[in-house]
């Protein structure tokens, strides 16, 4: 039987998409990638925004439609099945079974039930029966076979789940639970197989990859991870998403520092600036600390990239508060900067918050955001003309006339890219030095050296 997946959202879900695309392959179905040619399709949704849910129902109603042609079930998975699966059982029927997150460690044995029904399920063991003769089901979220599906240079791999941080707008501890860290032993086992598979890259990720370790260890341990990562030979880059400010600690930083395979490249999602928006949001760093640690980061770290993340129109925002913001980001001048506008949640404890801003404020808001970041951007990008960079090659554009590939600035599918004019065969994965010569609007041009 074909199978096909979609897979929505964050890195996170990707990851959990690719072990259910490995679950399908260990009993023997084959993966597609066209749906018209699928006669399962599974869609892992992402519920966490208003957007995020618009994006992944449209994208169910679009399947729901092959079930008039070939496909025989239609199955949706992730945060969204988690958080709405009644709802959604009752407005979209065509959907033949919803897993929601949180059901992952029984989630073959609910599509066995569902795709094959006369298939004897194996009947739960008595408690009676000897510990021995019991056999032991890997959680789903220790499972380390997975089907890559980002290429051949790198992978992601979640080190934890869930979050204890419970900010006020988000829903994520409400879906995925608290913070959930997975242990160093069964991390470091999966890291190994990817380097063993060919990956040079390493991408960890998390909810709040600066807490790992906390919830098992009782304290953080990504700099411990770290180290020892950086000990798997074939792994040439390791990078880590989602850096919360307050636990940036200086441990972290000194062995960023003396491991040259982990990029020098911070993701902190700061959200804002004002102390006013960051008590409000249940955040626990001050502008004061966030500004300390920014200043820190550059100096320790004098060719470190920063990418953050704020939101825009947060209950209570005044025009006082978003103009500090706004000086802030003019100040900091991240290498990259996503924005987005405040997503009024339910069940979330900002959903009820006095002070709602309007639409039209939000939007202009995020605009005037977006514009200043683009010229600073533009500005960073420059500034990088002359220096000389490690690029890994990840292929070449449609007509072949430019190899693009990334170095250690760029985040895939997120950053740009750096193209090198096709003067010379590459080969995927092959890391060259490069000098840069120009620039475009959020990529680089470079030459081999």
């Amino acid at each position: 039987m074909k199978v096909g997946f979609i897979s929505l959202g964050c890195n996170k879900n990707l990851v959990d998409t690719e072990k259910t695309i490995a679950l399908f392959q260990k009993h023997q179905y084959t993966i597609v990638n066209n749906p018209e040619e699928a006669e399962v399709i599974v869609i892992n949704t992402c519920g966490f925004i208003e957007s995020a849910k618009e994006e992944a129902i449209n994208t169910i109603l679009e399947m729901a439609e092959y079930k008039e042609e070939n496909c025989k079930y239609l199955i949706v998975m992730g945060c969204l099945a988690k958080r709405y699966k009644k709802e959604l059982e009752k407005a979209i029927p065509e959907v033949d079974l919803y897993i929601p997150y949180g059901s992952y460690d029984t989630l073959w044995e609910q599509i066995e039930q569902l795709i094959e029904p006369s298939k004897k399920m194996p009947q739960k063991l008595s408690q009676k029966v000897p510990q021995k003769a019991q056999q032991k089901v890997e959680p789903f979220e220790e499972l380390i076979e997975r089907t890559i599906t980002t290429g051949e240079n790198y992978a992601y791999l979640k080190i934890a789940d869930g979050c204890s941080n419970c900010c006020t707008y988000c829903a994520i501890p409400k879906i995925r639970g608290i913070l959930k860290s997975r242990t160093i032993e069964n991390i470091l086992q999966e890291a190994e197989l990817l380097a063993q598979k060919g990956y040079k890259e390493i991408i960890l990720t998390a909810q709040d990859t600066t807490k790992y370790g906390i919830d098992i260890y009782g304290k953080p341990m990504l700099a411990t991870l770290l180290e020892k990562l950086c000990q798997i030979k074939q792994i040439k880059w390791i990078r880590f998403l989602y850096a919360y400010p307050e636990t940036i600690t200086d441990e972290l930083i000194k062995v960023i520092k003396q491991n040259p395979k982990i990029c020098h490249y911070f993701d902190i999602p700061i959200q804002h600036i004002s102390n006013n928006v960051l008590k409000k949001m249940n955040r626990q760093s001050s502008g004061q600390s966030i500004r300390m640690l920014i200043q820190k980061l550059r100096k320790e770290l004098p060719d470190v990239i920063l990418r953050t993340t704020v939101m825009l129109g947060f209950p209570g925002e005044t025009k006082k508060d978003f103009e500090e913001l706004y000086q802030f980001l003019k100040e900091a001048r991240f290498e990259k900067l996503g924005a987005f506008s405040y997503s009024k949640e339910e069940g979330t404890a900002a959903y009820s918050l006095a002070g709602q801003v309007h639409p039209s404020t939000k939007k202009s808001r995020y605009n005037k955001i977006m514009e200043l970041q683009k010229q600073i951007s533009k500005e960073n990008l420059e500034n990088k003309i002359e220096n000389e960079v490690e690029v890994m090659i990840e292929g070449l554009t449609k007509k072949g006339k430019y190899y693009f590939g990334r170095s250690y600035m760029d985040v895939p599918e997120i950053d740009g890219v750096i193209y090198i004019p096709n003067n010379q065969e590459l080969k995927i994965g092959e890391i060259v030095n490069c000098k840069i010569t120009k620039v475009t609007e959020y990529d680089l041009i470079g030459k081999i050296i």
